[in-house]
């Protein structure tokens, strides 16, 4: 058997098996079983959350053998066929390919035929909003009034670009971003599928990375189970990746509190000679500030730190207080911007290692501001 990714070996084939999306599988089990089926429907949402793979269940729920049925069969030979994209009453088409008045025109010369097999011909495109102005205005009245055995899907990652005349005319569902903890539950049973083991705390960061689309964190799952060696541990796609990690992030940061200058420096340089991108440096630096100042707020949650309270530095979060925090954070987030149109990111970078040394002296306009005030009362 030839090798197949993740994404494509776990991809849902029921309304059940659609992660995230509760309400869209709902309200489309509930109008296949009332008979209440449109005949043009618009799936928009961001990218790798399930707007094909749902096109498809819905191609099957209603061309089943045994339907039209909220829970396809899957095994009977229509289901078979579109699962594997064979089907000839079950077209697939790619929007940024076929983009043209002509590629319409062939669609609405081809519904006049009925079905070869199926009880439905349905037509499913993918990033619709590709389609030109002219093609889009050729489609209108085919989607209006198709034939009675004539079903269309459109899926869109960019709604906005979608004719108002066009969402008009379907029935739109819109795919949420998969939270976290789900995309990390989907993490351990792929790992469970194919027979290694992972630490939670890498799960974590493959979900966070992912950053709510279940394709990216399968695609990175792939590759980080590819040097795992049967064991995927966070320092090992600490190691592989090129990322800084925590234990060295607290190195930093705890000089940076000391106000030591020459070894801030020298770690610094020792992060960059080790092959560390300065951008992905930053990267790192923003999420390691983010979490801290989550910690400060009183937040634990390890979904949305991405590991244990406990590995984040206690010097750190002693020494700086959340607005000194806050201004840490946005230093990075400012010098990510800055670093593309700099003369040396690297001198960029430096400046603002220096910068958080002496922090601890940073007062805020509030803070001044309060001084003040009750200087007045004196």
């Amino acid at each position: 058997m030839a090798y197949e990714v993740t994404a494509t070996r776990r991809r849902p084939q029921t309304f059940d098996a659609l992660i995230g999306q509760e309400f869209v599988a709902a309200t489309l089990k509930n109008s296949i079983e009332t008979g209440k089926i449109a005949h043009a429907y618009l799936f928009t949402g961001p990218r790798g959350c399930g707007k094909t793979s749902t096109a498809r269940i819905l191609a099957k729920a209603l061309n089943c053998q045994s339907g039209p049925t909220a829970t396809p069969c899957g095994t009977c030979s229509t289901c078979q066929e579109i699962t594997k994209g064979s089907s000839l009453d079950v077209i697939e088409i790619d929007g940024a390919s076929n983009t043209s008045v002509n590629d319409i025109r062939q669609i609405k010369d081809e519904v006049m035929f009925p079905p070869n097999s199926c009880r439905y011909k349905i037509y499913i495109i993918d990033e619709v909003h590709m389609l030109t102005t002219s093609a889009f205005n050729a489609l209108l009245k085919t989607i209006e009034e198709p034939p009675p055995y004539v079903i269309f899907i459109f899926a869109t990652t960019e709604l906005q670009k979608v004719p108002a005349t066009i969402k008009s005319r379907c029935q739109q569902f819109n795919f949420r971003l998969v939270p976290i903890e789900k995309v990390k539950e989907q993490l351990e049973l792929a790992c469970k599928d194919i027979g290694i083991t992972a630490e939670d705390e890498a799960l974590y960061w493959i979900a966070r990375e992912s950053t709510g689309s279940m394709r990216d964190a399968y695609t990175l799952f792939d590759q980080v189970a590819a040097f795992s060696e049967g064991h995927i541990t966070y320092e090992k796609i600490r190691d592989k990746l090129g990322l800084v990690g925590t234990e060295r992030l607290n190195e930093i940061f705890d000089a940076c509190i000391d106000a030591d200058n020459v070894s801030v420096t020298e770690k610094l340089d020792a992060f960059l000679q080790s092959g560390i991108s300065i951008d992905q440096l930053i990267t790192n630096c923003s999420d390691y500030l983010r979490s801290l100042l989550l910690i400060k707020h009183g937040i634990t949650k390890e979904s949305l730190l991405g590991q244990a309270a406990e590995r984040y530095s206690k010097k750190v979060l002693s020494g700086w207080n959340s607005i000194q925090i806050e201004r840490a954070l946005s230093l990075f987030l400012n010098l990510y911007r800055d670093i593309r149109y700099s003369l040396s990111p690297r001198y960029e970078i430096e400046l603002a290692f220096s910068k958080l040394c002496w922090l601890s002296d940073y007062v805020s306009p509030v803070e001044v501001k309060k001084a003040i005030d009750n200087a007045q009362a004196l």
